[in-house]
């Protein structure tokens, strides 16, 4: 079960509101324990969205679909979201969600693995969210920074992994070091990439926010 901040639960209070039918997507999410974006994750995306106007999206990790819907609810209804899931028991939910919230025409949910769909992908995008195995961000991240338009956003959730990456890699459970020494690598590589300028929050579960330089 996700565990809110009373702080982003209070400021969540006094945003504009989040239409009916998406939270009912969301309390359903969590009545049947699937992770999803947290409050405070949800008010950044939606800030990001509405201020920066993207008009292509790149999601990773779709889950229900709820991050999806926010983000194109906060772009006025107007983005095309290219959204990607592998997790094969969620999709006909997302699917459903997207049909349901009348989305199903600009949002593409590609069914697969990221690691192979990536590398398919054509163009660029000019706001990507990275919300899928915290362990695969590192090798999500080439493909990632060719698809990201000059200028771009990208958005990396949940960096703090609950707390793990401020600990010591032996204080952490055993199988859980390989995705922590992946992560503190991810977080390195956008810190020091010549390309990127990163800023990261304590939101949430930790969030990375990277615009990639357009050269001027």
């Amino acid at each position: 079960m996700i565990k809110e901040d009373p702080a982003a639960i209070f400021f969540e209070g006094l945003a504009p509101d989040i239409p009916e039918a998406l939270l009912d997507i969301r309390d359903e999410a969590l009545a049947e324990d699937v992770p999803i974006i947290r409050s405070s994750a949800a008010a950044l995306l939606r800030f990001f969205i509405r201020t920066r106007k993207p008009e292509s999206i790149l999601e990773i990790g779709t889950g229900t679909g709820y991050s999806a819907l926010i983000m194109w609810e906060a772009s006025g209804r107007s983005a095309h979201i290219t959204t990607i899931e592998k997790y094969e028991k969620r999709i006909p939910k997302a699917k459903a969600n997207f049909e349901s919230y009348g989305a199903a025409g600009s949002i593409e949910l590609l069914e697969g693995d990221a690691t192979d769909i990536l590398k398919e992908l054509k163009g660029v995008y000019q706001f990507i969210f990275m919300d899928a195995a915290k362990g695969q961000y590192l090798h999500f991240f080439p493909e990632i920074m060719r698809l990201l338009a000059p200028g771009g956003m990208l958005v990396s959730d949940n960096i703090l992994q609950d707390q793990d990456m401020l600990r010591s890699r032996y204080a952490v459970r055993r199988r859980d070091r390989t995705i922590h020494a992946r992560m503190r690598e991810y977080l390195y590589t956008l810190s020091h990439n010549d390309e990127l300028e990163t800023l990261f929050l304590e939101d949430g579960d930790g969030m990375s926010v990277s615009i990639k330089k357009d050269g001027r």
